[in-house]
């Protein structure tokens, strides 16, 4: 159990993941003036954790056993999905809910149905991925 609190690669991912859900909610209170404590946890937004969780894995997996080492590579090609999924299918999903909410909301005004609103917040821009992708490898750097 204590090869877990000494491995450099779980501390660094956990403080990139960490950092990003932070600067989540910073960006929140700074914008929009106001304590979500939802984005501590929450997924989506300024900048994606997933992303900075997973760069810093598979940047911390290179400098530990090397480049060359097939476990780079897995952490590298699970790093890749991972990053496409936050701009590719999350994003699809959440702009398919923004759809979706609005036409409960339409069907609420005119048939009185009770809405059960979709979350709309879960995939990432593009901007929001490299944001995340460049706080994982600081994070990783930083921990080398």
């Amino acid at each position: 159990m204590n090869e877990i609190f000494q491995n450099r690669i779980l501390w660094a991912s956990g403080l990139a993941w960490t950092l990003a859900q932070f600067t989540k909610f910073v960006v929140v209170l700074v914008v929009n003036g106001r304590v979500d404590l939802t984005r501590l946890v929450g997924a989506g937004g300024m900048p994606s954790s997933h992303t900075a969780f997973v760069s810093a894995l598979s940047l911390s997996t290179g400098l530990e056993v090397g480049f060359h080492h097939p476990l780079f590579a897995v952490a590298l090609v699970f790093a890749s999905i991972v990053m496409y999924d936050a701009t590719g299918v999350r994003q699809a999903v959440g702009r398919q809910a923004e759809v979706l909410n609005q036409i409960v909301d339409d069907l609420y005004h005119a048939a009185g149905i009770r809405p059960e609103r979709l979350r709309e917040l879960l995939g990432h821009t593009p901007i929001e991925v490299v944001v995340g992708a460049l706080l994982g490898i600081t994070t990783a750097l930083a921990f080398s």
